[in-house]
């Protein structure tokens, strides 16, 4: 009964923390006469489609490795 009420607790104070970070204001606007006068342009906007498409290839060669384990171990019992 002392862990889940410290457990609780724990959760508790950790996530009203959390919140703490939320809650700062957004930065300062970027000086200069104009949006790319000063050098400040946005992201780099790098393609993430093939790194995606790899991420999920290995996720699923990961899953089907899991299940073929998970198969093969069941009908060995």
């Amino acid at each position: 009964m002392k862990k889940q009420i410290t457990t609780i607790l724990f959760t508790i104070v950790l996530t009203l923390f959390a919140f703490n970070g939320f809650s700062q204001g957004p930065p300062p606007p970027p000086s200069g006469a104009g949006h790319g006068a000063s050098g400040n342009q946005t992201g780099g906007n790098a393609p993430i489609g093939g790194g995606l498409f790899i991420l999920l290839g290995l996720g699923a060669a990961y899953g089907g490795k899991k299940l073929y384990k998970w198969q093969a171990k069941d009908v060995e019992e």
